[in-house]
């Protein structure tokens, strides 16, 4: 593995504890301000807006500037982001921090296009699980100690050494080396057509799958809390048990090839809204939480396969283009959960699970099977379809 894999690994390990730390109690937090279920669901719906608007130019950016900067310049806002949403007195302010830091996420598609092109041998299924299981090593801790300094002194708490932590992360990126541009395809060859019909189905079912794993997840903390009783150090132990769920979950998934792994994660998903659902202890809470880290294998798996459905001068772009719309189900989802959850709390886990059943056979349909990997001065592939 490369150094700057290395870093990459160690960057995101402490940003995912600090992260990790606040992400599970946002709702409860925005409540503690507040908000009601549906106000929460549509500030969650807005916060997703600014998520998915910048993934596209951060890609175009990426692929024309470098890498590094726009790396460095999302590490840096997301700190000063989280000191805004820790000294937030009101509700208006924190909802702008939370607004600056969900830009933050642009850094999707650079970062992606970083590590896809310093894998060395590595399939891009795998070197893209492998990292996000370093980010979730780091989220099995946050949580836990995020319950633990919530029962003990406040949710705000939680925010200041959240923030304390990521300029820790903001030290270990500096260390990060630049990447030289790709260059464009070969002016002597005709170009080909970047947006093309088997793009277009992939990214169809790609958002398909991801607001129907999504939706379950919006106000599970605030459904535990208020309909099931639990505290927030449970709550918090819940989220510790999701850290250690993904990390497994990305080192299983990510070693078959991306379609079988995609495919997989969606049953998880669909595993964790029937528990919660149907669940009335602690125990079926834990193993729900266990198998959520699905939506995020399925997130990584689903950058990996739509890299074959692009030149490698336009990585980036399509990149931004992928992780614009599953994000725009971050903007969709939240507003559902909260009119649902407003008529009946147990309806967001049903309505799951019937739009996953759908998912998984539109996905089993129409994803297409990748091409083998053939590395740098190799003569054989590496894997037969993830990446």
């Amino acid at each position: 593995m490369s150094r700057d894999l290395i870093i990459f690994a160690v960057t995101l390990f402490t940003w995912g504890v600090g992260e990790s730390m606040f992400f599970i109690f946002q709702p409860l937090y925005l409540q503690h301000l507040g908000a009601s279920p549906l106000e929460i669901g549509t500030i969650l719906g807005a916060m997703g807006i600014a998520l998915a608007a910048a993934h596209i130019p951060a890609g175009y950016l990426a692929d024309r500037l470098g890498r590094r900067p726009l790396i460095w310049f999302a590490w840096v806002l997301g700190a000063i982001a989280a000191w805004v949403m820790a000294l937030a007195p009101s509700l208006p302010l924190f909802i702008a921090g939370m607004l600056f830091y969900n830009l933050t996420a642009f850094v999707s598609s650079p970062m992606n296009s970083y590590i896809t092109a310093a894998r060395g041998s590595m399939s891009i299924g795998r070197v893209l699980t492998f990292i996000s299981a370093s980010y979730n090593a780091g989220a099995i801790i946050g949580p836990w100690l995020g319950g633990q300094i919530a029962e003990r002194y406040s949710l705000n708490t939680i925010y200041r050494l959240s923030a304390s932590i990521f300029i820790v992360s903001c030290l270990f990126i500096l260390f990060l080396r630049p990447q030289p541009v790709d260059p464009p395809e070969h002016k002597d060859k005709p170009r080909q057509p970047f947006f093309t019909s088997r793009l277009a189905i992939y990214l169809g079912v790609t958002f398909l799958a991801m607001f129907a794993m999504y939706l379950p997840q919006v106000l599970a903390p605030n459904y535990l809390q208020n309909e099931q009783g639990l505290d927030y150090g449970q709550i918090g132990q819940l989220g510790s048990i999701s850290g250690a769920g993904i990390v497994l979950l990305n080192l299983a998934l990510g070693s078959l090839t991306a379609r079988a792994g995609f495919l997989i994660a969606q049953v998880a998903m669909l595993a964790y809204a029937l528990l919660l659902w149907k669940g009335d202890q602690f125990g079926f809470y834990a193993l729900a939480y266990a198998l959520v880290g699905g939506f995020r294998v399925a997130r990584s798996l689903a950058i990996a396969q739509v890299r074959n459905l692009a030149h490698q001068s336009r990585m980036g772009l399509v990149y931004g283009i992928n992780e614009t719309v599953a994000a725009s189900t971050v903007i969709l989802a939240p507003p559902l959960a909260g009119w649902l959850y407003s008529h009946d709390p147990s309806l967001i886990f049903i309505i799951s699970a019937i739009l996953i059943l759908i998912s998984l056979l539109v996905s089993a349909r129409f994803l297409p099977v990748a091409p083998p990997y053939h590395p740098a001065g190799s003569s054989k592939p590496i894997t037969t379809d993830s990446d």
